[in-house]
Formats: structure tokens, C-alpha cells, sequence
């Protein structure tokens, strides 16, 4: 019997556990130079050197391949923000700002599982696991506003989970203007944590001005 090079190469990716991993590597690559929507499975079994019904030992289909990316990306998504929370240390605001500065660096250092989370179009909703971690992850950024909340007096106190999506759209926004590895990045005569730093001052200060209605 005469295997080609494929064959040869998932042969060995079964011999040593990792055809998975191939996979999810290829299609990071994939991502990176043709975008979440730009590559097919056929794309990802050269890109893997694999044969092309290899995918589909792992994957049903496309999809399922990047929620598995998406998972995996919210996982150390997730983990990073908690890392930089540090228990809310040496107070809240800056651990917050610190958890800020952690979503811009991992925006720019996985730019395309970035573009998996956020820009996929996945219906997170239609797998529970992934809606679990994803949940988790902004979980984290919740904490820390309600943490920062309790700083706020009760008469300018907004609500944590208001203070969370904001602060969450600015990081968000940021990250998607100024920290892509392309072409697409906007100029800025500051650094993106710069920027974001003062944004969320600025909104600090807002919510400190503004009181509630009687």
C-alpha cells in the first residue's frame, strides 16, 4: 500500500497525540492571514498537512472548530484577567485599570483568537460550555467593578453590571482601534493603555459628579 505525504503526516500527528492541536495551530495561522471567514476545512488540512477527512475526527464541521478556538480563547482570556486583578490590590480602581491593561495586552498578543471571540459571528449561546467560559471571563471584570463600587458613595453608586459593559466597551473599543497587528490600526499619539487609563478616570469622575435623582 502507498500513502502520499498527508497520509504519512497524520499518521504521525496520531502517533503522538497532537492532531487536535495541529489543527487548532493551522487554523490560527489561517486566521491570521485570511481572516475567521476566509478558509475552509480543505484550507486547514494542507495548512495541517493532513489528509483532507482528518479534520472530521475532531471536528463535525467548520464550526465546531472555532468554538473550540473560542473556547480556548476565553479560557486564557479569562485567566489573564484574573491574574491581573490581584485580589483587588493595592485598591480597587487600579486593579481595575490593571485588568484593562491585561485585555489590551492579550488583544494584541492573540490577535487571532481575539478575532474568534469577538468577531467570528459564533452564537455563543448555541454551546452552554462556551456561553459557561465566556461568562466567566467577563465575570472577572464584573467582580472588580462591584468591588470598585463599593468606593462609590450610595448617592452616585451606579449599578456594577452598567459599570462592567462600560468599561468593557471601552477596552473593547480600543483594543479593536489601536492594537491589531495589521494595517487596520489606527495612529495614536499615545499608548493604547494610556488612552484607556484616562477613559476610565474620566468615567470614575462622571459617575462621582452625576448624583441620582431624588
Amino acid at each position: 500500500m502507498v500513502w502520499n505525504s498527508s497520509d504519512q503526516s497524520a499518521r504521525r500527528g496520531y502517533h503522538h497525540g497532537n492532531l487536535r492541536e495541529a489543527l487548532m495551530q493551522a487554523a490560527l495561522v489561517l486566521i491570521t492571514e485570511k481572516g475567521v471567514a476566509g478558509f475552509t476545512f480543505a484550507d486547514l488540512a494542507r495548512a495541517a498537512h493532513v489528509s483532507p477527512a482528518a479534520p472530521y475526527r475532531h471536528y463535525r464541521d467548520r464550526e465546531d472548530l472555532i468554538v473550540d478556538l473560542a473556547r480556548q480563547g476565553f479560557e486564557k482570556f479569562g485567566a489573564s484577567l484574573l491574574a491581573s486583578w490581584e485580589n483587588g490590590k493595592p485598591e480597587p480602581k487600579k486593579a481595575l485599570i490593571r485588568i484593562g491593561r491585561a485585555y489590551l495586552n492579550f488583544a494584541r498578543q492573540n490577535p487571532a483568537l481575539y478575532s474568534v471571540m469577538f468577531e467570528s459571528g459564533l452564537p455563543i449561546g448555541g454551546s452552554p460550555e462556551l456561553t459557561e467560559i465566556a461568562e466567566a471571563a467577563f465575570a472577572v471584570l464584573r467582580m472588580a467593578c462591584e468591588a470598585v463600587a463599593e468606593t462609590i458613595a450610595r448617592d452616585t453608586r451606579p449599578p456594577a453590571m452598567m459599570m462592567a459593559l462600560h468599561v468593557w466597551s471601552l477596552a473593547h473599543g480600543i483594543a479593536t482601534l489601536f492594537t491589531r497587528p495589521d494595517r487596520t490600526v489606527r495612529p495614536l499619539p499615545m499608548r493604547p493603555e494610556e488612552l484607556l487609563e484616562a477613559g476610565v478616570l474620566v468615567y470614575f469622575d462622571g459617575l462621582a459628579a452625576v448624583k441620582k435623582p431624588e
